[in-house]
This record gives structure tokens, sequence and C-alpha cells, in this order.
């Protein structure tokens, strides 16, 4: 999946190309349209001399640069000002003041040009209407497309915003919690006086660092992530001893995939916190592995269905995030399946790395 940013360039770039594509094909359209319509279109009376015919073919070509003001009248103007605010009859004026005035300009045009020559009026609207019409017509649909192409952009940056916003917040969440999960160990081995103290601490600055400063970034590298698990899962080894049957599979085929950044220790977080203490045997296992793109991770840990825990106000926290973080980045391409067997609580998640 691209990043916000990459998603942002990518629509402007495209927003780009598509107006200049627009204002190419609006401007082949009105140049040539005329001329298809009427074949004698722009062209001076065979009566003419060489003299009147450059200066009446020179007239067709400095009626093109009114035309361009209509056009970007109406649709910088008429249209934003009157059009959009439903002032209809307003618009409506502005329309035959338009194109009053055009006629004005043709017909100070020619006579500059063509002195010699009567200037027709008649004949002057029935060639330039059919040509204002157009050029109205076709400047009120590239406005209507152009604003609704930059309608849509500006919602999808909204909705990325909030995106990661959101994610920003879930994060936010996740680490307080896994903080102090990882206090608790410490405070454990100083009541032991154990030697693991000083490399416990050492391990926690090396996660600490990865949450202040890897979680940032929208994606991180597989190994990244699975190094930050096993050093936690290490922590908790350290805490329970042989008291707790802690099994790890980790196996990764291209460690330069990519995954979104504490997405997995929310799972591994509840293993621990409802797969130790008043439980027989307490068993947790965990399995992961990268394959041709696709991550397939599952925790399993024995639990107390009969014991009813008393729940702080973040107890839960993990799992409801994650999922919500799942559904954000991933969409369809993942799936979360969480279930209870038994005395068994089972997590297991598939998803494409490579979207």
């Amino acid at each position: 999946m691209k990043s916000v940013k990459q998603q942002i360039m990518t629509i402007n770039f495209s927003n780009k190309w598509v107006k200049a594509t627009l204002h190419i094909l609006v401007w082949a359209v009105l140049v040539t349209l005329p001329y298809i319509m009427n074949i004698d279109r722009g062209r001076p009376p065979r009566s003419l001399t060489n003299y009147e015919e450059t200066q009446f073919l020179r007239l067709n070509f400095l009626s093109y640069f009114y035309w361009i003001a209509v056009f970007y009248l109406n649709s910088k103007v008429l249209i934003p000002s009157f059009f959009y605010q439903k002032k209809y009859l307003l618009y409506s004026l502005s329309f035959f003041a338009c194109l009053l005035l055009a006629i004005t300009v043709h017909a100070v045009m020619f006579t500059s040009l063509l002195p010699d020559l009567n200037f027709n009026l008649g004949r002057t609207l029935w060639f330039n209407t059919p040509t204002f019409l157009l050029t109205i017509a076709a400047s009120t649909a590239f406005t209507m497309i152009s604003d609704r192409i930059s309608e849509e952009k500006r919602v999808l940056q909204r909705e990325q915003e909030n995106m990661r916003t959101e994610l920003s917040f879930l994060r936010s969440q996740i680490s307080p919690h896994f903080i102090f999960n990882v206090l608790n160990n410490i405070v454990a081995l100083v009541r032991l006086k154990s030697n693991e103290l000083e490399p416990t601490v050492m391990k926690l600055s090396g996660l600490m660092q990865y949450m202040l400063y890897e979680t940032d970034e929208e994606k991180v590298s597989i190994k990244t992530e699975t190094e930050y698990l096993q050093a936690y899962i290490d922590l908790q080894k350290q805490r329970f001893g042989k008291k707790v049957n802690i099994e790890t599979h980790i196996q990764i085929e291209n460690e330069f995939d990519e995954i979104e950044p504490m997405l997995l220790i929310p799972f591994i977080e509840n293993a621990f916190k409802h797969g130790v203490g008043m439980i027989e045997n307490p068993q947790i296992f965990v399995d992961l592995k990268t394959e041709d793109g696709k991550l397939t991770f599952s925790v399993r840990n024995k639990f107390n269905p009969e014991e009813n825990e008393v729940k702080d106000e973040a107890s839960g926290i993990g799992l409801v995030n994650v999922s919500r973080r799942l559904n954000l980045i991933y969409g369809d391409n993942h799936q979360l399946i969480i279930d209870k067997n038994g005395n068994w609580f089972n997590v297991s998640l598939t998803l494409k790395l490579t979207i």
C-alpha cells in the first residue's frame, strides 16, 4: 500500500495532467468544430483581393483570443460567482453581456482590419453565435469536471489525514500499555536481585528506541519488527523463567518486506497478560512465517475460563486497536481470526505484505 504522502503526491501529479489534457482537448474541439460544422467557416469570399484574404484570415485567428477570454471569464468568474451561487438571472444577464461584448470586439477588429468592406451584423451573429455557445458549453463542462476532480482530491486527502491521525492515536494507546508491562518485568528482576537486570534494561532501552523512532515511520522492515517481538519475548522469558513454557518459531523469507510497526505485539502482550498466573501448566506458542509476500502469524496461549479477572481500564485495548488498524491499513488484504477453544485462546492472522 502506498504511504499517505505518496498517494497525495500521485493525486496532485495526476490532477495536473488531467487538467492539462482537458485544456488541450477542449481547445482542439473549439478550434476544429466550427470548421467541421461549416466548411466555409473562416474562409474569405473568393472576390476578395489577396491582401483582404490575408486580413480576413488574420481576423479569424485573432477571434480565438476573445473566445479564450470568454471561456475563462465564464470558468473563473461567472460560474463560481453566479451559477454555483444559484444566481441564475445574473448568470443569464452576464451570458448575454459576454455575447454582446464578443460581437462588439469582433466588429471593431473587422472594421480595423478590413475598412473597405461593409460590416454585416446579421452575418456576424450567424457565424459567431454558434461558436460562442460552444465556447460557453465547453467552459461549463470543463469547470464542472475540474471542480469535481479537485473536490474528490480534497475528500481523499481529508480521509487520508483522518486515517493517519487515527493510526497515530491508536499507536499512542498501545505504547504506554506495553511500557507498563515491561516495567513490571524489571520490578520483578529487582526484587529477585537477578544478574539479568542489566541486560534486561539494555533490551528495554533498545525497545524504547524502536518505539520512539521507528514507529514514526509508516512501514518498517519485517526483520526490524520481528527483532522487536523477539526482544519482548526474551524479556518475558527472563521474568517467568521455567514457570511458563514459551515456544517461538520465526521464519522470514525476505527480511526487506515491510509491515506496519507495532502491529503484532498486542497479540503477544495479550497472551502474556492472560496466559500466566492462576493457570495450570501455562503455555504460549508464537509462530510467524513470511512467504511470497504473505505473512502468517499465530499466537496460542492457555487461559483459565473460570477465572473472573478484574480488568483495569486499559484491558483489551491492544486487540481492539490492532483490529482497527488492520481494517484501516490492509482492508480486504488481511484475515484475523480470534477464538477460544476449551482452555486455549487462539489468534490467527494472515495478510499481504505487498499491496
